[in-house]
């Protein structure tokens, strides 16, 4: 088993990101498993779900107009750099919907 280099950060566990109504059709599942280090944030998690769906070019676009729960509080408008998401936490990408 091999030590980290030095100045990495080792990986502490992973997130479930999960996708609702539209963007579950554009990411074209219901949910990913992330990696996260210590410090990671919103803007990194939705990094790496751009990575993970580069197949998937929609995908951003649908993001982009989504609110999101990190756990269960909600985002709002905070600056997702700003935003952190530790090991364990779900992400929920909730698209803008009509009905009741």
């Amino acid at each position: 088993m091999s030590s980290p280099a030095a100045g990495s950060v080792p990986v502490v566990g992973t997130v479930t990101v999960r996708y609702w109504a539209a963007a579950r059709a554009a990411a074209g599942v219901e949910a990913d498993r992330l990696p996260v280090e210590a410090g990671t944030t919103l803007a990194d998690v939705l990094a790496q779900v751009g990575a993970a769906h580069v197949d998937r070019p929609r995908l951003a676009e649908v993001l982009s107009v989504c609110s999101v729960l990190v756990g269960e509080r909600p985002v709002g408008t905070a600056d997702p750099a700003a935003v952190p998401v530790r090991a364990g936490d779900t992400v929920e990408l909730l698209p803008p919907f009509a009905g009741g």
